[in-house]
């Protein structure tokens, strides 16, 4: 009896023994300290939020300046005298309105060529039992450690040969073969989805290809959703590529339009140079802005989803 007395007593012993107002005092004292810690992360969050939204206030501030308060220092984050006509002026300085065009042109076709083909691909992947299957794969994900630098000159020769350059072409066309991260997202999505389904579907006489459009592709809306989010991203940001192919001033994208406005502007007048650069800037970031604050959720949700299974 002696040695079962000395035995010590566990936690969860200690808490029942505890009468009901110490309990209570205990609970609330741990839902005090979660309260506390989640202010302390929800203020840092929103301290780092801030951080990252100075550079995009200085930009809308100095687009509604004169071109002589932007050089002032101490510098002045609200505008002394608001001067609107920078937007006009941004947009009409150069072709703005045909470079918007060309942009949604490019990115229409990309991602519509990026989305079905990294689908077909993966489904291939996770989906279908062939040989090799999985050291095929390890090699797709393989070239995504090689630079672009190393292939983006073999790349200009052989689209050179095909006389595609100064068209939108070597830009759009390889979307069309699959992108291996995109092709690795897309797999990891497939693969929650059960077999069970497609061998439902293979009884009642369903070809791989229907399955693959009439079941797997509907259920795989959030997955195809985030990759065309990504791309066509990449693609209103893509600056290179056009850079490379394109010749024609005409055909230039929104990336190489602001470039081509500091360029231009530069060299016709300095003056209010620095003000419609911002001007056109921000008229170029809030598409992207807006896109990602109405399809957040979306793009979250097929992030998170192509993690599940591995």
């Amino acid at each position: 009896m002696a040695a079962l007395e000395s035995l010590p007593v566990s936690a969860g012993a200690k808490r029942a023994s505890l009468d009901p107002v110490t309990k209570a005092a205990l609970a609330r004292q741990r839902r005090r300290k979660r309260r506390l810690r989640k202010l302390l992360l929800t203020l840092l969050v929103a301290a780092l939020g801030v951080l990252f939204f100075v550079p995009f206030l200085w930009m809308l501030s100095t687009s509604l300046k004169f071109d002589t308060e932007v050089y002032r220092i101490p510098p002045t984050w609200i505008p002394q005298t608001v001067r609107w006509a920078n937007y006009p002026e941004a947009l009409t300085y150069v072709p703005f309105g045909r470079y918007f065009g060309n942009t949604m042109f490019y990115a229409a076709f990309t991602v519509a060529g990026t989305v079905f083909s990294s689908a077909l691909v993966a489904y291939s992947f996770s989906r279908l039992q062939w040989k090799q299957r999985d050291l095929v794969f390890g090699l797709i994900l393989a070239t995504m450690m090689v630079p672009y630098q190393v292939t983006m000159i073999p790349q200009y020769l052989i689209f050179k040969r095909l006389g595609w350059l100064n068209t939108y072409l070597p830009m759009i066309v390889p979307s069309y073969f699959g992108m291996p991260y995109f092709i690795f997202m897309m797999r990891q999505f497939f693969m929650t989805i059960p077999m069970e389904l497609s061998d439902a579907a293979r009884i009642d006489g369903c070809t791989e290809f229907r399955i693959f459009t009439t079941i797997i592709l509907p259920l795989a809306k959030p997955s195809l959703a985030a990759v065309g989010l990504f791309r066509f991203m990449d693609c209103w940001n893509d600056y290179m590529g056009p850079l490379i192919y394109l010749r024609d001033t005409k055909k230039y994208t929104v990336a190489l339009g602001l470039q081509y406005l500091r360029q231009y502007g530069n060299a016709a007048s300095a003056e209010q140079m620095w003000p419609r650069l911002m001007a056109a800037s921000t008229v170029v970031t809030v598409p992207i802005m807006l896109l990602y604050f109405f399809t957040q959720r979306t793009f979250v949700e097929g992030i998170a989803l192509t993690g599940v299974k591995g």
